[in-house]
């Protein structure tokens, strides 16, 4: 199925008429009359082939025109499928998205740090396949493992505090990170746990879902996210929102327990910088090799049309100075 992304430019369609009709006015207008006396000894002749062939010049002009306009509508076919071999993991992001992200320790807020890092990471690793889930009071998948990262990314962008219930279920936001890569076939199967408050909520304990990773093989690295001591909170008065200072409350020995049990490794994130450096350390893992089926909704089409353009000039060129040869 053909379809086109600029479709617009379509409507240079309509020139096509308006330049036919021209080169017969043009036509007739070019060729002065002649006065004869008698015209029997015209009478049964018919035109050469060269005749013929110089109306065909426009002809081709024409149609070169009509392939022009249609690669600039850049058609594209809908589906098409690869198979491929690539070298890479299978990662999910475990990402808190509660109230307390919003703390603006990190520019400009704890979430929105996380999303960019994350996605600069995201970058850097093209060959992997990688899911989103988040949670706060509740949890659930934003994205699949998939290579689409362009999808992912832009479901990244999407995320706000306050999509779901308040609080931190790490417990249950864990177990639907593991969920998404138990019948995963990669040798290496990692989840980034990214966090900044203690557990409260849901229906699973964390070592609980720790031990359910391990049991997978799956390894989980934990961010603690948000500076020592106190924080600037925003917090909604009578007067509007105002920033506070409040205090910040990580549960690190059950991160570092959930990371050991799982052979990963814990990490603390005060600044930006920090968490840049986090990701850029775990960019370092191991990869493998995995088979991917690859999805292009997507291929241009027009590169066949424009070739086809030129040929056709191409032609008109040596028609009309090679062949026909008309005098001016």
């Amino acid at each position: 199925m053909i379809k086109f992304a600029n479709p617009q430019f379509l409507f240079l369609l309509v020139i096509i008429p308006a330049l036919a009709v021209w080169y017969f006015y043009r036509l007739k207008r070019n060729h002065p009359d002649l006065r004869i006396s008698d015209i029997s000894g015209f009478t049964g002749k018919r035109g050469g082939l060269k005749l013929y062939a110089y109306h065909s010049l426009y002809i081709l002009r024409l149609l070169a025109i009509i392939l022009l306009i249609l690669a600039l509508a850049r058609p594209q076919t809908s589906l098409s499928r690869q198979d491929i071999s690539v070298e890479g993991i299978d990662l999910v992001i475990a990402l808190d998205v509660s109230g307390s992200m919003m703390a603006m320790d990190f520019k400009p807020d704890r979430l929105d740090a996380a999303k960019s890092v994350a996605i600069e990471f995201i970058d850097g690793r093209p060959n992997d396949r990688i899911g989103l889930v988040i949670f706060s009071g509740e949890t659930f998948t934003q994205c699949p493992i998939t290579t689409d990262h362009a999808v992912l990314k832009n479901l990244f962008m999407d995320i706000k505090s306050g999509m779901i219930d308040d609080g931190t279920a790490l417990g249950d936001g864990l177990a639907t990170a593991v969920n998404r890569l138990r019948g995963s076939k990669a040798i290496s199967k990692v989840i980034i746990l990214l966090t900044d408050g203690v557990n409260n909520m849901g229906s699973l304990d964390p070592r609980s879902a720790a031990e359910i990773a391990k049991l997978y093989g799956i390894r989980i690295y934990t961010i603690g996210v948000g500076t020592v001591g106190m924080a600037p909170y925003p917090v909604q008065t009578p007067f509007g929102i105002q920033t506070q200072m409040m205090e910040v409350k990580i549960d690190e020995p059950l991160l570092q327990e959930i990371a050991r049990v799982t052979d990963g490794k814990y990490f603390r994130a005060t600044n930006n910088a920090k968490l840049r450096a986090i990701y850029q350390e775990i960019d370092k893992l191991e990869k493998s090799k995995i088979d991917v089926t690859e999805f292009r909704k997507k291929k241009e089409e027009f590169v066949p049309l424009v070739l086809i353009a030129f040929a056709l000039l191409g032609l008109e060129f040596l028609l009309r100075y090679i062949y026909i040869k008309n005098i001016p």
